[in-house]
């Protein structure tokens, strides 16, 4: 017989988790730990069985109404005991009644929807290689300097909950490129890309039009070795998404379902051409 219990991890525990990701080959960014941790530092728990970590998952806050689960993970050798479970029921308590977001493993959509959750719809995983980008779009500007409150203005549209505390982080991290589009004194479109332990991960790329997604994604690109491999999460419900990355040669590699327990956003889907990550939404 052994102990389990279930504790609030720790911002160490949570580079292992992140290790975890990166065997499940969810393919995390380097950086990532920080930005997801600073976001809601009491919403990452890990399962532990005689004192050995088992087990983990993130319910992250965005205010009083919307949380978002990921890194649901429960060590192989230890599966179908329950552990996953009472992990699992642990983050739906911490979220409380807010509406709740995740990005699931497609064959287990059923086991969600004994939560309550129900299909929104897929998101599908491209992968491609880096290519020599010789012009960059005139309108094209560095988001580092910025303000932050027309970013946040800006990405309200496309996430259903307040993420300034992440965003500050996450435009501004070490080795990440935060673009955007700018026409008129008005942002039109942006994104970020990241380094991956494999390649780079653009996300999100959220833009008002197919033209502004194309070019932000060509900047991108400049921004990282020519070859590298890249990695982009696209709506399958935005076909110019879908075309913009068979367009440069972006194969899909998998799906996942987004799925939603209380009221789904109404989200624009065909102005997004990148989701930021599928671990926080």
């Amino acid at each position: 017989m052994g102990s389990y219990r279930i504790e609030t991890m720790s911002r160490q525990q949570l580079d292992l988790v992140v290790d975890w990701a990166r065997e499940e080959g969810w393919e995390p960014g380097r950086q990532d730990g920080d930005c997801f941790y600073a976001m809601d530092p009491q919403g990452f728990f890990i399962g532990l069985f005689n004192n050995e970590p088992i087990a983990t998952i993130s319910a992250v806050t965005y205010g009083d109404a919307f949380g978002f689960i990921g890194f649901y993970i429960v060590k192989p050798g230890y599966r179908g005991q329950g552990y996953g479970l009472k992990i699992w029921n642990a983050a739906l308590e911490y979220l409380g009644d807010r509406s709740i977001g995740l990005d699931g493993v497609v064959a287990q959509q059923s086991n969600y929807q004994k939560s309550g959750f129900v299909l929104a719809h897929n998101n599908m995983r491209y992968q491609g290689v880096s290519r020599p980008v010789p012009s960059i779009h005139e309108n094209i500007i560095d988001l580092a300097q910025y303000p932050l409150k027309d970013i946040l203005i800006y990405d309200q549209r496309f996430f259903p909950g307040d993420r300034h505390v992440f965003l500050q982080c996450w435009l501004t991290q070490r080795g990440h490129h935060a673009l955007g589009y700018q026409d008129n004194h008005q942002l039109l479109g942006y994104g970020v890309i990241r380094p991956s332990h494999s390649g780079y991960r653009i996300g999100p790329l959220f833009c008002d039009r197919p033209d502004i997604a194309e070019a932000i994604f060509l900047a991108l690109m400049s921004r990282i070795p020519a070859g590298s491999t890249i990695f982009l999460d696209i709506p399958t419900l935005n076909p110019m998404g879908i075309e913009l990355g068979k367009n440069y040669s972006m194969t899909p590699i998998f799906a996942t379902a987004r799925m939603y327990k209380g009221a789904i956003p109404d989200l624009p889907l065909s102005h997004i051409y990148g989701i930021t990550t599928f671990e926080l939404g």
